[in-house]
């Protein structure tokens, strides 16, 4: 097919998806636009490069440093937007800041860090980004249904990033594709290298995953144009995912389906969904120190025992390491010449360390990572209250959170513009709407009872949320 009819098709192909929006049963502000553009440079391209499309990699370690000024503004005017938008809604701020006091410290260390980075103008910029991706989650949690918003920001992200990525790679390789030296291909898509194709994929079949399984084993039935279209969408990430060959977020997106399958068989009891994946951690990494399960799954998913170099690289930045507790400062450690000398060692232009636990290490030193284990343990105690009210959402959660442990193994996640960072800091967040009152958990606790009766309102019927 000529790549213009292609191209043709693919657009007429998102508009109809779009307009399929208009026939399902919620109805969203048109604020869920900016987080939804924001997510949508998240995946990888800025626009920068979406207005040089073709062109690939960094020419100098200067050129990073200092950043592209179209994606500057860009990123502000996404986050002023969001704060225009949020002056103008009705938000009990104490109780928001209160119940995400570890969120905000956590930001406000980030911003202290500066001050021992090396560019503190360029950290600080940097930290901006981090900023605007705090205020996206609170444009989505302050929505009078945030947690519908959430399934219908994923799902509209997929009308996008699948269709697009599939004409890229087909149809306009110098776009969809990168060469080795050799002359092998590796598949991007939208993305500017194959993880970000992968993160994309993980995230939109997470939903697909989630929507289909949670939902009402009738929602299956192709009996609706949304359903169809869905599951040509579900098609596409599935093979998008295969040409990635992201071992990373092919093992999420199987850890994900896991999860919500067993999710699935025990609604009536919530308490056993984080039960059982807390005991499947702690598994596995006893197993580990006695089966070496790391090296069996390694192989499982086509990957070397040295993770296609990473160990190497490891041991290298762990030798560079600024300051053991504090770390370089934000976003400070891959800067100037100590940039250069890891791409002079390693051969090859890195910018992260493919392991978000070191990147933590590396830039905000033991403190970091210790706030985000803190994040994580205390998203674990939301999670479960939200379970309670919200059967699905609080299982989506759980997938986002779980999902952030393990991918952050072997990639690095855990910053500003990364869409999994912002699902997971999503996911950690309370919403301040929502009253956890004793008088509601008891509602939610008999809603294994009201489940078939239509008259109790959505949220309290587990997995009835359309998403």
């Amino acid at each position: 097919m000529v790549p213009e009819i292609a191209a043709s098709l693919c657009i007429v192909f998102i508009l109809f998806l779009f307009r399929t929006e208009r026939k399902r049963e919620e109805r969203f502000s048109r604020a869920l636009w900016i987080p939804l553009i924001w997510m949508f440079f998240g995946a990888g391209r800025y626009l920068d490069e979406w207005l040089h499309l073709g062109l690939k990699g960094l020419a100098t370690v200067e050129g990073y440093d200092e950043g592209n000024p179209v994606n500057a503004v860009t990123f502000l005017v996404l986050i002023m937007a969001g704060l225009y938008i949020l002056s103008k809604r009705k938000i009990d701020w104490g109780r928001f800041l209160s119940r995400n006091k570890l969120i905000w410290l956590y930001i406000f260390y980030c911003l202290i860090s500066i001050f021992w980075a090396d560019l503190m103008l360029v950290s600080f910029k940097r930290w901006l980004k981090e900023f605007g991706n705090l205020v996206m989650v609170m444009v989505i949690l302050t929505d009078e249904k945030p947690y519908e918003v959430i399934g219908a920001l994923l799902r509209r992200l997929s009308y996008v990033w699948l269709p697009l990525s599939v004409l890229f790679i087909k149809y306009y390789p110098a776009v969809g594709r990168i060469y080795t030296e050799q002359g092998s291909p590796t598949y991007t898509g939208i993305g500017m290298q194959k993880n970000e194709l992968g993160s994309m994929c993980l995230i939109s079949l997470t939903y697909y995953a989630w929507h289909f399984i949670l939902r009402r084993r009738a929602d299956l039935k192709f009996r609706s144009m949304n359903n169809l279209a869905d599951m040509v969408l579900v098609l596409m990430a599935i093979w998008l995912l295969h040409m990635s060959q992201s071992s990373t977020s092919l093992g999420c997106s199987a850890m994900v389906a896991a999860l919500l399958i067993a999710s699935r068989l025990t609604p009536r009891k919530p308490d056993r969904i984080i039960l059982l994946s807390l005991t499947a951690v702690f598994v596995y990494l006893g197993l580990n120190e006695f089966l070496d399960l790391n090296r069996f799954v390694i192989h499982l998913l086509g990957r070397k025992e040295n993770l296609t170099g990473r160990t190497q690289i490891w041991l290298l930045l762990k030798k560079m390491a600024v300051n053991p507790w504090v770390g370089a400062g934000y976003q400070s450690f891959w800067v100037g010449d100590r940039l250069k000398e890891i791409w002079e060692k390693t051969g090859s232009e890195i910018l992260q360390a493919h392991d978000g636990y070191l990147e933590q290490y590396l830039e905000l030193g033991y403190i970091g990572v210790a706030f985000i284990i803190a994040l994580m343990v205390s998203g674990l105690a939301k999670i479960r209250r939200l379970i309670h009210l919200d059967y699905a959402a609080g299982v989506l959660m759980l997938c986002f959170v779980v999902v952030a442990v393990f991918y952050d193994y072997t990639e690095a996640s855990f910053y500003a513009i990364s869409n999994l960072w912002l699902l997971m800091v999503l996911a950690v967040a309370e919403a301040p709407g929502r009253q956890w009152g004793q008088e509601e958990v008891g509602l939610a606790a008999n809603a294994a009872v009201c489940d078939q009766n239509e008259a109790f309102p959505a949220w309290l019927r587990h997995g009835r949320q359309s998403g």
